[in-house]
């Protein structure tokens, strides 16, 4: 019945998404692909190098594909418990090569994450805090996000078979002279367990940016390869 619930939420969410995306003249629409790689060194300690691109591929009510930024990224995480786990990270953001007019970014982040599996289904929480870091300025971005996953057959993910993972993450925006900037996102991937050591995953995630103002809809047409050592 939860599975059933959830699948429902998916489709749900697939049409809301096409509908805001109709009725905005302002959408934005990007693709976005990541490779993504798991290191166990310990039991309780592993690390996570990723490498992903955004590009335009709609915007200003016109079909085109525009490179927008490339990120280099690193996580170090610790389980501290069942189910809980500390983690630090590294993001370093190339935009001047796509855009002059825009600097480079570095980002540091600390996280706690939380899940708990009382049956088939997996809930985390996650509270994660940024400082982003350009020549002229200093964000400190506080994020928290609320996700579920389940297997689409069984009730685990075996071999070849599917997954669904369904989150929602709220973020808060401050910044010297510039106002607060509240922004929310919902997401929907669909997951395969193609062997072992290898996972692919593909979805959408829909974003309402500095929406308490002039709100700012953006779609994301996402893609993650991720390789498990």
């Amino acid at each position: 019945m939860i599975t059933s619930f959830i699948k429902g939420l998916f489709l749900a969410t697939v049409i809301l998404w096409y509908s805001t995306a109709r009725a905005q003249e302002d959408y934005i629409v990007y693709l976005q692909p990541q490779f993504s790689m798991n290191y166990k060194v310990a039991p309780y300690y592993y690390h996570n190098f990723s490498l992903s691109s955004r590009n335009f591929i709609f915007q200003n009510e016109n079909l085109q594909f525009e490179g927008r930024h490339l990120d280099l990224s690193h996580f170090s995480t610790f389980k501290t418990g069942v189910g809980t786990s500390f983690a630090a990270g590294l993001l370093y953001r190339f935009r001047e090569s796509f855009d002059a007019s825009m600097d480079n970014e570095i980002r540091f982040t600390q996280q706690f994450n939380l899940t708990t599996s009382p049956y088939k289904v997996r809930y985390g929480h996650r509270i994660r805090m940024e400082q982003r870091i350009v020549p002229t300025s200093t964000t400190h971005r506080f994020r928290y996000r609320f996700a579920l996953d389940v297997p689409l057959a069984g009730e685990k993910v075996d071999l070849k078979e599917a997954y669904l993972i369904l989150n929602t993450e709220a973020l808060l925006s401050v910044a010297r002279g510039i106002s607060p900037q509240l922004d929310q996102r919902i997401s929907a991937t669909i997951g395969w367990l193609l062997t072992e050591q290898l996972q692919l995953q593909t979805g959408l995630e829909h974003r309402w940016e500095n929406y308490t103002r002039l709100t700012q809809p953006v779609l994301f047409l996402t893609s993650t390869l991720i390789f498990s050592l």
